[in-house]
């Protein structure tokens, strides 16, 4: 770490750790923020998106069976930012079978995220944001994959470091030796947890810098991280329904999130990473909003067409279990539906013969069908490429 790299603004002080070498610190939020005309436009922006989203989304019929749709979304494209290899697909295909051998090597990783997600969510119904929440999110999403060795919910107890190569020579960033992640941490959380004026969005963006600045556990930070701003989201009602998938705008402009966070560590600009955190707020409410539009006309297209061909209720109900998971198996749908083998196959044979499902094995026994229009939805490439400008919701 070239220390050369920061100057007298920056967000951190240097400490040296017990082998001596030099740390980054950062200190207490909130900074002292210029609400310059950019900051308050990008901000504005971003309100009026998200404003929008929820608006949409509380509007839809059944917004519940969206849910889990973009929480999978979310936890695909944030592990893949870490270098994860699995798809939406394979999540899929995983949770319908977790016993299957044929899984892709990292589709584990993704499932811990979207149980850690899920148990977010429902612990900050009941619970107030805490440390011990943050370290049960790293446990579970450890557990079991790569990374189970580097102590599952528990704060480092080693020095770590940011570096592309594996020698702590070459980092761009040391975070601050262990002895002061627990005092760091309890400051975030009093920050987390305290009241002012500050916008919420600009809270959240302030947050997700200080825990990776903070960089607590061995191995899941960038993960945990990203996982704080849904869970934060929720915990503030700003969004019912966790549909904002802000790491695919974070995957998508990977080096320029990596080099505004490392930059408010050296020089302490904050409005520029905070200016790119609201148009990826901004970008993702409209792309999320477009996304779940797109679902529900494909739902009220195939159920009136159910109900053209004067099929039973139950056939509405398998619709909708495709939207939970747009892989079915006759078996399952039996289950589900409650109803005998033959009467959940001859439904699947309905939604076959309409063009609503594939089966996907070519086997004549264990067969499975895919939804597939619904995977191009939420796997479709968005509209909005460039990071610098700013959609119009």
């Amino acid at each position: 770490m070239n220390k050369n790299d920061f100057d007298d603004k920056g967000w951190i002080r240097f400490v040296r750790n017990t082998a001596g070498l030099e740390t980054c610190v950062p200190r207490d939020l909130p900074p002292e923020l210029r609400f310059d005309v950019s900051l308050i436009n990008a901000l504005s922006t971003a309100d009026r998106a998200l404003g929008r989203l929820e608006g949409s989304i509380t509007g839809l019929p059944a917004p519940e069976l969206l849910m889990r749709s973009f929480v999978r979304r979310e936890a695909v494209l944030s592990s893949r930012i870490e270098g994860t290899v699995a798809s939406i697909n394979d999540i899929y295909l995983f949770e319908m079978n977790p016993e299957s051998t044929q899984s892709a090597p990292d589709v584990g990783e993704v499932y811990n995220y979207v149980r850690a997600l899920d148990h977010g969510l429902d612990r900050l119904k009941h619970v107030p944001f805490s440390l011990a929440v943050v370290k049960e999110l790293h446990a579970i999403l450890l557990e079991g994959v790569r990374g189970s060795d580097k102590s599952p919910g528990a704060f480092r107890k080693k020095q770590n470091f940011i570096s592309r190569t594996e020698r702590i020579e070459d980092a761009s960033y040391v975070p601050p030796p262990h002895e002061h992640v627990l005092e760091r941490l309890e400051s975030l959380e009093k920050f987390v947890n305290s009241s002012d004026e500050l916008p919420l969005l600009v809270r959240l963006a302030m947050i997700h810098y200080q825990f990776e600045a903070i960089h607590p556990f061995e191995d899941g930070n960038g993960r945990v991280g990203r996982l704080l701003i849904s869970i934060l989201l929720g915990r503030a009602r700003a969004l019912t329904h966790p549909v904002l998938n802000l790491s695919a705008y974070f995957e998508k402009h990977v080096s320029k999130y990596y080099g505004l966070l490392l930059k408010v560590s050296q020089t302490g600009d904050w409005n520029a990473w905070i200016e790119f955190f609201l148009r990826g707020v901004a970008d993702q409410a409209v792309d999320a909003a477009e996304r779940s539009k797109a679902l529900f006309k494909l739902r009220d297209g195939w159920v009136a067409l159910s109900q053209k061909a004067r099929t039973s209720a139950l056939m509405i109900k398998l619709i909708d279990m495709l939207f939970v998971n747009p892989y079915i198996k006759s078996t399952q749908a039996a289950k589900e539906l409650d109803v005998k083998h033959q009467s959940a196959q001859k439904l699947i044979d309905q939604l076959v013969g309409q063009g609503v499902l594939e089966e996907v094995t070519g086997r004549t026994r264990n067969r499975v069908y895919r939804a597939s229009k619904i995977l191009r939805v939420l796997e479709a490439a968005p509209a909005l490429d460039d990071p610098g400008s700013e959609p119009n919701p």
